[in-house]
Order: C-alpha cells, then sequence, then structure tokens
C-alpha cells in the first residue's frame, strides 16, 4: 500500500498540472478584441446604471409627492 501511495502525485502537484493542461487549451482574445469588448461592458454597465437612477429618481418623486399629499 506504501508503494502506490508514493507513485501517486502529490494533489496540490497534480491539480496545478492539469490547470495548465487546460489554459493551454483556452482559445485566447487578441488586445484588439479584448479592448472592444471591454468597452462594451464599461457602454452597457454605464447605460444601465443610468437608467436604474433614473427610475429611482422618478420613485422618489413619487413617493415624496405621495407623502407629502398624505400629510396635508
Amino acid at each position: 500500500m506504501t508503494e502506490k501511495a508514493a507513485n501517486q502525485p502529490n494533489p496540490v502537484v497534480k491539480y496545478f498540472r492539469e490547470v495548465r493542461g487546460e489554459l493551454k487549451k483556452v482559445t485566447w482574445p487578441t488586445p484588439r478584441e479584448s479592448r472592444r469588448l471591454t468597452a462594451i461592458v464599461v457602454a452597457v454597465t454605464t447605460l444601465f446604471a443610468i437608467f436604474l437612477w433614473f427610475w429611482d429618481v422618478v420613485f422618489s418623486r413619487m413617493i415624496h409627492t405621495l407623502i407629502d399629499w398624505l400629510a396635508a
């Protein structure tokens, strides 16, 4: 039983070897593709943030108007 355990690679070393093997299979984007995709992500995130901000302002004003109307 000790012979079999001695022949087994260290699990951590085995893990990193497998990770390195998988990373070699990855198709990495070119720098141009990376910049383009990053710009798309930033643009969509900004537009969505503006969209959420707009509706937050609209609903906040509606609630404040309702509270003022009920308090009067």
